[in-house]
């Protein structure tokens, strides 16, 4: 192990990183709270200053996959569709087995200008969340609880909202509406079985509701539906704690384009097709596995120094007032004050530990199974 690569495994550098996005994040919140006041005079600019306050937030953690990790993602696709990144309102789906595939799904975002106006269908849950589910609100995320019922009008309500937003927005979906494992794709697998729906081997069932609903709300903003289906080199099984340690991962992600008119509008027809487009990701999955590349050609967009840039404006502004407070500690020899800073520290650590176990798949606990969420199915 290098030295570069030996320090980056220690704790309190790791301490330093992560106090630099909690505390980043937090101004950012204050500032976001504050630009509320926009909203009633000019909507559009309350937007164009969100996502660019989002971005500065959001960037951090693309920094650490691109340029602390060193995570590269390769593309498979073609050169048409490449063209388009960027340049059209889409919705993106994607498949949800690694606890840093929304961090793929970012850096491709952050490449191409629209990290920023990311969208999610995110779980309600996470509107408790400070940081992440603090930014997401004021950057209109449509938060759902899961149960169509209650969710219905929520859902409506914020998807229209959306249909005149000023900036290339990627909206992506988790169609199989919670994160894949061995025991959910055996109860997955059965609830497949009891509706005649043919097994897949490496997805969930896709709930349908959603995305139905999302492309029947988005009709006339968005263009096209990307499909991107994700894995990566040689079994890796990557995870937050391992990015952070500065591992390496190499991702590869099969993307195509569809352009809404060749998806069917009939609701039930719709959903036919979704699953019909998980078979087809599962066709992909398995030839991944037997010859370790999806088909076709290779793109690998090159990462730009604006993560990097952002984050080291952050660790200028907010470092060097904490450097000095701990020398400052150290040098008085007051044994109230440095019992105090101490506390801080081991206070910051948990905090930063508990949003990293958010992203864990051991600790992404789901309801899929019961009752309830078959019915959503």
């Amino acid at each position: 192990m290098g030295l570069v690569a030996y320090l980056k495994t220690q704790f309190v550098l790791q301490l330093l990183l992560g106090f630099v996005f909690v505390v980043s994040g937090l101004l950012i919140n204050f500032i976001q709270l504050l630009t509320c006041v926009l909203w009633p005079i000019d909507k559009q600019l309350y937007r164009r200053i969100n996502t660019r306050l989002s971005y500065s937030l959001w960037s951090q953690l693309v920094m650490l996959l691109e340029w602390w990790s060193g995570t590269q993602c390769t593309l498979y696709t073609d050169q048409a569709t490449v063209d388009k990144f960027g340049k059209e309102h889409v919705i993106i789906i994607l498949n949800h087995n690694y606890e840093i595939d929304f961090l793929c799904g970012w850096t491709i975002c952050e490449r191409y200008g629209v990290l920023g106006s990311s969208k999610v269908l995110a779980k309600h849950e996470l509107l408790k969340v400070p940081l992440i589910g603090w930014t997401w609100y004021f950057l209109e995320i449509v938060f759902c609880k899961r149960k169509w019922e209650e969710d219905r009008e929520t859902v409506f309500r914020g998807l229209e909202r959306l249909r005149d937003y000023p900036e290339f927005m990627w909206f992506l979906l988790y169609c199989e509406g919670t994160r894949f494992t061995e025991k959910k794709h055996q109860i997955s697998m059965e609830v497949a079985e009891s509706k005649g729906l043919p097994k897949l081997k490496y997805h969930l069932l896709p709930r349908t509701k959603g995305f139905t609903t999302a492309l029947k709300c988005l009709q006339g903003t968005v263009s096209a539906v990307y499909d991107v289906t994700l894995n990566f080199k040689d079994h890796q099984v990557p995870t937050l704690l391992g990015i952070i340690n500065g591992k390496k991962y190499m991702a590869d992600m099969r993307i195509r384009r569809f352009p809404v008119e060749e998806i069917p509008e009939d609701e039930k027809e719709c959903a036919n097709w979704l699953h019909k487009l998980y078979q087809e990701k599962d066709a992909l999955q398995e030839h991944y596995h037997k010859e370790g590349t999806f088909p076709g050609p290779t793109i690998t967009p090159p990462r730009r120094l604006w993560t990097l840039l952002n984050f080291l404006f952050w660790a200028a502004l907010l470092l060097s007032p904490l450097i000095n407070f701990a020398c400052g500690v150290v040098v008085s020899g007051s044994p109230l004050l440095i019992l105090g800073f101490s506390l801080f520290l081991i206070v910051a650590s948990i905090a930063i530990r508990r949003l990293i176990g958010v992203t864990e798949v051991k600790k992404t606990g789901s309801s899929y199974g019961d009752e309830g969420s078959k019915k959503q199915i």
